[in-house]
């Protein structure tokens, strides 16, 4: 049974998804302090705080924080962005560098001059 578990641990996947897991907490950490250090002071000044968690009213005492919600919004909007820009958008464009066009990206006028220069070659 021991065999099988240490078999089990040190399959490809569980390692793989392991080392995945590491990157994504380093990653969301680099994210995070992107977003707390240089976008929320664009926030603050803009708004004159980058916190608006003592924004709070009362109904009957109990008390609503929609302060801290607005401050989470606005953290997830800043987040999704800096991974949008300078993740999602810089992969794309290197993936659209290093990968061969397939032949539904070959436009009709750029399969016409291949076919003529093939045309051309075989003469």
């Amino acid at each position: 049974m021991l065999k099988e578990f240490k078999d089990f641990l040190l399959r490809g996947n569980i390692v793989e998804l392991a080392i995945a897991f590491v990157m994504g907490v380093a990653f969301a950490a680099v994210v995070n302090s992107l977003v707390n250090n240089l976008v929320m002071p664009i926030v603050a000044m803009i708004f004159g705080k980058p916190d608006f968690s003592d924004l709070t009213f009362t109904i009957n005492d109990a008390v609503f924080r929609y302060g801290a919600f607005i401050t989470d919004v606005i953290s997830f909007v800043a987040i999704a962005a800096a991974v949008f820009f300078f993740v999602v958008k810089p992969m794309n464009a290197i993936m659209k560098r290093v990968s061969k066009p397939t032949d539904e990206e070959i436009s009709d006028e750029e399969r016409r001059h291949q076919e003529l220069l093939a045309a051309l070659r075989a003469r």
